[in-house]
């Protein structure tokens, strides 16, 4: 697979990584299977992905003693990102950037990932009552002390954060140049897809000028994009699509021609080739160090997803997906 060098660390990570969190966390927990998800983990790792995404929160904790359990076997093949910073409790999320409890948060992933070193270490939430320098500082003696090669930020809650008027990721970027001053950012997460371009407007153009690396979280739309959902089908209670409003079965229908301009590009390039994967192709075209980190529990998605980095678009496919309409339905 085509490896991306990102951040001022020159990491290099595979063209497409794996999200790890439906594992073990939301997404339709009936099919969250241990020994299927491990498979899932290694067939990615045997189709050349190496950068594995999870975080001390999904589950809580489960998903990385399922990490540590492939990574027993093959952890020079890994590079392993994992955040800290949110609590679960019964029923809410709260976000903890205490000096103190990010020593100790790391100590504990380290211990059910079973190594020695994360290769990415990223701030899951800022804590509103922490400032973030300090919590960015405890993080950087993290990697002077050789726990952490890197740093990273995610924005994946940029929507909910979000100020009245404000672009959605100007809160992200004041905290990217404050922390920047501490120690620099390797990698920005954040979602970005077809039907969420947003991050193209401030976000990605602020970590292309610095060399950051950008990994995009949900770049298939929650699924939406691979062209397999049919609107009105349902999803479990605990599945958060079930309270989004562009999984109504109204919405769903109403944003169907972006999948079928998707497929269209599709069939151009074979029979083989999919919606979700032009949909990854689309994001990897974004620039040299945007890395899709689509997630998944089952090994047949692992593997068709590995093989979008493989699949070039050309101006015509890049032109036509970016006439497409835009998506219909709130998202916040």
């Amino acid at each position: 697979m085509e490896r991306r060098t990102i951040g001022a660390a020159a990491l290099e990570v595979g063209a497409i990584g794996l999200g790890c969190m439906p594992m073990s966390w939301a997404y339709t927990s009936s099919q969250q299977r241990g020994d299927r998800s491990l498979r899932t983990v290694h067939a990615a790792l045997d189709a050349g992905v190496n950068l594995l995404d999870t975080a001390d929160m999904y589950g809580p904790f489960t998903n990385e003693l399922l990490l540590g359990r492939a990574l027993k076997e093959r952890r020079a093949d890994a590079f392993v990102s994992t955040k800290v910073g949110l609590l679960v409790g019964d029923q809410h999320i709260v976000a903890n950037g205490r000096p103190g409890y990010v020593r100790r948060a790391c100590d504990a992933s380290l211990r059910r990932l079973g190594t020695d070193v994360i290769d990415l270490y990223q701030l899951h939430r800022a804590d509103p009552e922490v400032p973030v320098e300090e919590t960015w500082g405890a993080m950087a003696e993290l990697v002077s002390a050789g726990k952490v090669r890197a740093l990273g930020l995610c924005a994946v809650g940029a929507r909910a954060s979000r100020r009245p008027g404000a672009g959605l990721h100007e809160g992200t970027i004041r905290q990217l140049e404050r922390v920047q001053q501490v120690f620099p950012v390797s990698a920005v997460e954040a979602e970005l897809s077809v039907w969420s371009p947003e991050a193209l407007e401030g976000l990605l153009p602020w970590c292309e000028a610095r060399g950051v690396g950008f990994l995009a979280a949900m770049p298939l739309g929650n699924g939406f994009l691979t062209g397999t959902m049919t609107p009105g089908e349902g999803f479990e209670p605990d599945d958060p699509r079930a309270r989004h409003p562009r999984f109504t079965a109204e919405m769903m229908a109403a944003n169907q021609p972006l999948v079928a301009g998707l497929r269209r590009v599709a069939e151009r390039h074979g029979p083989a080739t999919t919606p979700a994967q032009v949909s990854l192709a689309w994001v990897r075209a974004q620039g040299r160090h945007v890395v899709p980190i689509p997630g998944t529990k089952r090994e047949r998605w692992a593997v068709e997803n590995a093989a979008a980095a493989g699949l070039d678009l050309t101006p015509r496919d890049l032109s036509e997906i970016a006439s497409l309409p835009k998506a219909r339905g709130s998202w916040d």
